[in-house]
């Protein structure tokens, strides 16, 4: 049988990523919600880094921040929401009701058990779940009467929220968790409430909040979840095919069956990869996408490119200890045709510096040399630190 599959080689996957990711110069576009879409969204974890992935995939990367600050806050095309593998994502709007039934409703019944569980175990209340209903009630009605609030805002209004909850006792990452924290998360989770433009710059993460409703008039619909997932895989495949089963499931963090069954929905054509491993195109992409000019990129950590598959050999190579956390979080990475071939980051003088780990030739590694020139200037005074350290932005940093 798998002789008969159409074979699709990396060389023509690196020439899908540089195209439908825009990171070849022509493949660039204008929009930073068209980008956002053919992305699947923007990794959201890291604030800096949503705008840092714009950046490089826009044809005017000077205007980057205020187009994209244009984009969630005036316009409101792009919103940030929880969603796939229970991490940050910014999507655009249309999209917010296909993650919620595909992904992030699965994840409600049990981050309400948990947050339930802390507040009985802390002692606040017997009845945790009567409590945090309370709670989640008067927290809504104080953000309805302001229109918007920080966290700290709405925890000196609202009593429950000052609550503090300590997690990880006897470990060394011990601390407290504030219930203002948790009830937020659950009512975004739930969207019932958005995270709107924060406080300082767009690389801070103190988000102020708002009702659904202010931020988004029209009710959100709700949709059948099986058809979401067959919509999410549907996208997926179309900006990161060829992928694997593996590469889908991890993405979405669905199960396996879920993961067939929506590959099964889009007619999902199978293709055979490199490495003999077995792949999934969409039933139009079967024809070779033609090779684009030479091209480099400087990718911010936790970029949807970099994130994009769970098999990364084809354009990862041997450097993932180096740039990668402990917990899967990659770091800054430098990108030749469709490869990593080294890390970045920031000093804290400003200076952008680089090291690639494999030989590139001089020729290009002039031109990276140049590249990273260009990210200094558009950073000016703006100082970037991953929120995930990996071992080669350490190393760099110093």
């Amino acid at each position: 049988m798998a002789a008969n599959l159409l074979r699709i080689d990396d060389r023509q996957r690196r020439a899908r990523l540089a195209r439908r990711h825009h990171l070849a110069g022509r493949a660039r576009l204008a929009d930073v919600a068209e980008v956002a879409a053919d992305l699947v969204g923007y990794h959201g974890s890291d604030p800096a880094s949503v705008f840092l992935s714009a950046r490089v995939r826009l044809r005017k990367p000077a205007g980057t921040v205020a187009a994209l600050e244009d984009a969630l806050y005036v316009d409101r095309r792009l919103v940030r929401t929880l969603c796939m593998r229970r991490t940050m994502f910014v999507v655009p709007v249309d999209l917010v009701p296909v993650v919620q039934a595909a992904v992030t409703d699965a994840l409600v019944p049990g981050e309400r058990r948990r947050t339930v569980q802390m507040v009985e175990q802390a002692g606040i209340a017997i009845d945790g779940a009567a409590w945090l209903a309370e709670a989640e009630a008067a927290t809504l009605a104080e953000l309805t009467a302001r229109r918007e609030a920080t966290g700290a805002e709405l925890a000196k209004a609202v009593p429950a929220l000052s609550h503090q909850i300590p997690v990880g006792e006897g470990k060394t990452w011990a601390g407290t968790v504030g219930m203002s924290t948790r009830v937020l998360f659950l009512l975004s989770t739930a969207q019932r409430v958005v995270r709107g433009r924060p406080r300082g710059s767009w690389t801070s993460s103190q988000y102020r909040w708002s009702p659904m409703e202010a931020w988004l008039p029209d009710e959100m619909p709700a949709l059948e979840p099986a058809s979401a997932r067959a919509e999410l895989a549907r996208r997926y495949l179309a900006g990161f095919g060829p992928a694997t089963t593996a590469d889908l499931k991890w993405w979405t963090g669905w199960t396996v069956t879920q993961t067939r069954a929506a590959l099964a929905e889009v007619g999902a054509v199978e293709v055979m990869l490199e490495g003999e491993m077995h792949g999934w195109v969409l039933p139009d992409d079967l024809e070779p996408v033609r090779v684009p000019a030479s091209w480099i990129s400087f990718l911010p950590s936790l970029d949807p490119t970099t994130m994009g598959w769970q098999q990364r050999g084809w354009y990862l190579g041997a450097h993932g200890p180096a740039l990668f956390d402990r917990n899967g979080n990659a770091g800054p990475t430098v990108w030749v045709d469709g490869r990593i071939v080294g890390g970045w980051t920031q000093r804290g003088s400003g200076e952008v510096v680089h090291r690639c780990l494999e030989d590139v030739g001089a020729e290009t590694e002039a031109a990276i040399a140049a590249a990273g020139a260009d990210l200094e200037a558009w950073l000016g005074p703006m100082r970037i630190t991953p929120r995930f350290p990996t071992p080669l932005q350490k190393e760099l940093s110093v």
